[in-house]
């Protein structure tokens, strides 16, 4: 009995001074969901992204040009701002923060913050890559979450699906279903 309690004092100090462990869990959103929580939806080129420090954290800020704009009203340029990044040699890793390259293009569904600032609603649940299909050449998209894990809280199961490979004719129409149910919805 003695060794025992030796053993939990002795790891005591080291289970109350252990950092925190944190995660990331992501639910899965509907395109009605996303466009209902979304200030904007746009297709977005990746013109370059940097890493930041602020309030002793790594931000990246990747500045976009706006391709065309499916909902919300923005200009021909705009700044999103997620958490993690890299500075020099120091690299901050946040899981379900998507990463863009430049001449990278993608569908987004942005949330401006109170200080004018956008972000990716839903990290990689709204964050729609722009491809070629290799056989057709036609342009697709596909959601980055599908490649995710991420909580359907219908079943209460982490399940990796959502939108792949879609046209992004069939695409665009609907996000312009959900953009449209949703501002029926809020007259």
């Amino acid at each position: 009995m003695r060794i025992r309690m030796r053993i939990f004092i002795s790891l005591l100090p080291a289970l109350l001074f252990m950092p925190g462990i944190g995660a990331t869990t992501l639910a899965r959103l509907s395109l009605n969901q996303m466009a209902a929580r979304s200030d904007a939806v746009a297709r977005v080129r990746c013109v370059g992204s940097e890493g930041r420090w602020e309030n002793g954290s790594i931000w990246t800020v990747t500045t976009f040009e706006v391709v065309e704009t499916m909902k919300g009203n923005l200009p021909g340029e705009i700044a999103v701002r997620l958490p993690g990044g890299r500075i020099g040699h120091m690299t901050a890793t946040v899981d379900g923060t998507p990463k863009f390259k430049p001449g990278e293009e993608a569908v987004v569904f942005l949330e401006r913050s109170p200080g004018g600032r956008f972000t990716v609603s839903g990290w990689v649940e709204g964050t729609f890559r722009i491809s070629r299909d290799p056989r057709t050449g036609d342009e697709v998209v596909t959601q980055d979450s599908s490649a995710f894990a991420v909580f359907d809280t219908a079943t209460r199961t982490f399940r990796t699906d959502g939108i792949r490979r879609m046209p992004v004719g069939e695409f665009r129409g609907r996000i312009a279903a959900a953009v449209g149910g949703y501002e029926e919805k809020t007259r």
